[in-house]
This record gives structure tokens, C-alpha cells and sequence, in this order.
């Protein structure tokens, strides 16, 4: 019996979109479109993830966090919701973790500890307690950029034999990062958390993408992410290259956001501090390239058709 199997019943959701956090005008969180953006995310057949750095989980407070989860996880979406564990203090993250496991949630998204820089040991100890203390499936998020250390070889083998650990996120942008995962943690899927890297780690094993772009995109992304996975490549490129790197201009989710607006998707651009829409000038090309996203999804789907994900088994 494989237990990890069976606590993963996800295996066909592909990509898992990082979801924003939409806010009114006077920066409150907006519930209306929150819902309204992961029915959007369901029907592509994207899995959600709540209250990553592309929501500013960080910014928002332990009242607004629960409230973003619960109100989710009561839609009875057709697909799988992942919850974003991050911070520095492990007993508030244990508690987190403790009060999310009696929703209607699918998974965790385990982060390391911000700021601190731990080494081998302490964040073998950080993630083995979250592990434990999980109801649920958790993968485990490599990103050195926010983090200021690359979780280790050593703590990812001490850790991938609990029933709990499911996946990793890597998003170091680092190949030999990636591959290095791969080779020593062979059960232990991998995402990547670089919407630019898909087509050049599907050659690699990768199982999908923990994406910003499926905001804007929400069915064009899960299209280049599957072209992607089958290898066929043909017309990715420069389109998607030039996509990521409209969204990722300045600090994300800033792009994301404002687009998100000029397209109508969320009612007001409005970020947390210290986040401010003012950082993207106004000649940011972001919809000229949502056209070329847009005429890109028509032109592919006329060319190149390919069959859409099974829905998946035993999620909400």
C-alpha cells in the first residue's frame, strides 16, 4: 500500500495557481471576487493556492488569513485547495496549521522560516513538526530569493519518508538546484515555482507548475503548461518569455494585480504595503502582451489540440 498515493489524489492537476488576494478600495479583502477568481481557476482546472507571497499572505492578519481559507474551502470547489504556511515564530505555525486542518482543504504549502537562515538541522526540525502536525498532504517550498537559504539536500532526505510529504516547489530558478532535487528525492514530486522554466524542466520530470501567470491567464497558462509536460514546444516561445517577464517587471504581484484590473478580472489594484501599484511605470506593455496571450491560446488551440486534464478524483 502506498500511502503517499493515496493522500495525493490530485495527480492530474497540473498547475496550481498562486491565487492574488483582491481588495477593495479602501483595503479591505474583497470575498466576492476572491470566490469569483478560484471559480475561474476551478474551470480551468487549476488547483489554488491560498495566501502565498503572490496573495501577501504576509500582510494580511490572522483574522483576514483564516477568513480567506474558510470562506474557500466552503465553495465546494471541483478542484484541490493548498494552504500557505509561512513566517518565522514555529508555535504560531503550528496553531496555523492546527486550525486549518478542520476545513475543507487538500493540502499545505510548507515555507521556510523568513529572515532566520537556518542550517541543515533547524530546518529538518522546522519541517518535520509541520509535517507532523499536518492533517493533510504538504509540499515543501524551496525559494531562496525570499528565504535567504536553499533547503538542503540532507533535510529533504531526512523528511521525504514522512506519509506527509508530498511535493516540492522549487523556485530557486537554479537547474542544478532542480536536478540535484530530483536525483537524491526521486518520490518526492516536483513543481516548479518559475512560470518561465515549464519547457525546459519537462524533460526533467517535472509534474507541473506553481504559477502567477495562471491569474491573468487562467486557461492559457494550463495549456503552455501541458504543451510543455507532452513536449510539444512549438510556438511557446518567444510569447511566454516575453509574458513571465511583463509580470515579473517589478515586484510580484504588482503587475499581476494591475492587469487583473485593466482586464476587469478584480474591481481596484490595491496592494499592502509596502507593495504599491506606483512601482510599474505606465508604460508597462502588459496589455499588449495579454493580446499576444490571448491570439496565442486561439492560434494553439486551432493548431495543436491536445486533451484536457481529467477531473480530478476525490478532491472537493
Amino acid at each position: 500500500m502506498n500511502l503517499k498515493t493515496e493522500i495525493t489524489p490530485y495527480t492530474d492537476i497540473t498547475v496550481w495557481t498562486a491565487l492574488i488576494t483582491p481588495m477593495l478600495e479602501n483595503g479591505d479583502v474583497d470575498f466576492s471576487t476572491l470566490a469569483t477568481l478560484a471559480k475561474i481557476q476551478a474551470q480551468a482546472g487549476n488547483g489554488i493556492v491560498l495566501l502565498g507571497s503572490t496573495g501577501e499572505g504576509l500582510a494580511l492578519t490572522a483574522d483576514e488569513q483564516y477568513s480567506i481559507v474558510e470562506n474557500i474551502s466552503k465553495l465546494t470547489l471541483k478542484t484541490p485547495i493548498m494552504v500557505a504556511v509561512g513566517g518565522y515564530h514555529l508555535p504560531e505555525q503550528l496553531a496555523w496549521v492546527e486550525k486549518c486542518n478542520s476545513l475543507n482543504i487538500d493540502a499545505f504549502l510548507l515555507g521556510s522560516p523568513i529572515y532566520a537562515k537556518p542550517g541543515a538541522i533547524g530546518l529538518t526540525e522546522w519541517f518535520s513538526t509541520l509535517l507532523e502536525q499536518s492533517n493533510y498532504p504538504c509540499m515543501i517550498y524551496n525559494v531562496p530569493s525570499r528565504s535567504g537559504v536553499n533547503i538542503p539536500i540532507t533535510t529533504m532526505k531526512a523528511i521525504e519518508s514522512h506519509q506527509n510529504c508530498w511535493a516540492i516547489k522549487e523556485a530557486s530558478g537554479d537547474l542544478n538546484t532542480f536536478l540535484s532535487y530530483k536525483e537524491h528525492c526521486p518520490d518526492v514530486a516536483l513543481f516548479s515555482g518559475e512560470d518561465a522554466m515549464m519547457p525546459y524542466l519537462a524533460g526533467a520530470d517535472v509534474k507541473g507548475l506553481v504559477s502567477v501567470a495562471a491569474n491573468v491567464w487562467p486557461e492559457a497558462t494550463n495549456r503552455y503548461v501541458n504543451l510543455s509536460l507532452s513536449g510539444q514546444h512549438q510556438g511557446l516561445f518567444p510569447v511566454w518569455k516575453h509574458a513571465i517577464e511583463a509580470l515579473f517587471q517589478v515586484a510580484n504581484p504588482i503587475p499581476a494585480k494591475i492587469l487583473m484590473q485593466q482586464k476587469s478580472m478584480i474591481k481596484h489594484a490595491c496592494l499592502r504595503a509596502p507593495l504599491s501599484e506606483q512601482e510599474l511605470s505606465k508604460n508597462n506593455n502588459l496589455l499588449m502582451v495579454d493580446q499576444t496571450v490571448n491570439q496565442w491560446l486561439v492560434d494553439s488551440q486551432n493548431r495543436l489540440p491536445i486533451s484536457k486534464n481529467k477531473s480530478p478524483i476525490g478532491v472537493n
